[in-house]
């Protein structure tokens, strides 16, 4: 369970199945409108003639479903401390209304913090993938995260 990692849980070459979710037209409609308001992402009829062939999520709407599954499988509520950034943030393919998204998350570094050893940052490499197994999102994450306490 993820309640129960802390630092030395989080070992590199680990890879963790984070959940999927379904991207819906309606999501992709409410989110773009809210935050990218560009027609590919809120007119269907514009899309279709669009460079994309059609509607899609914005990459940010992507990006926060992302989150919201590597919040509830991945990162512990017991040992995060927060973020101080995302490297190599990519939307390689489009995604598409109806498309299943699954999330894995694989460790790709684990070092202790040199100045405070109550922690270690933890480096991830998250993938969402589309029922096709094509990579849709990609991005490099560091936490920090607390050692086992005693």
């Amino acid at each position: 369970m993820a309640d129960d990692r802390y630092f030395e849980d989080y070992v590199q070459g680990a890879t963790y199945d984070c959940g999927s979710v379904e991207v819906t037209e309606a999501d992709i409609l409410d989110f773009a409108r809210r935050y990218d308001p560009q027609s590919f992402h809120v007119d269907a009829a514009a899309a279709a003639d669009g460079p994309f062939g059609g509607l899609i999520a914005s990459g940010w709407h992507t990006a926060s479903l992302m989150m919201r599954l590597y919040a509830d499988h991945y990162l512990s509520t017991v040992s995060s401390l927060g973020s101080p950034g995302v490297d190599e943030l990519r939307w390689p393919r489009p995604v598409r209304p109806g498309s299943v998204l699954r999330l894995r998350a694989t460790v790709t570094e684990a070092r202790l913090s040199r100045s405070k050893p109550d922690r270690g940052l933890v480096r991830t490499r998250v993938e969402f993938v589309d029922g096709g197994d094509d990579v849709v999102f990609s991005a490099s994450l560091l936490n920090l995260i607390l050692v086992r306490p005693g």
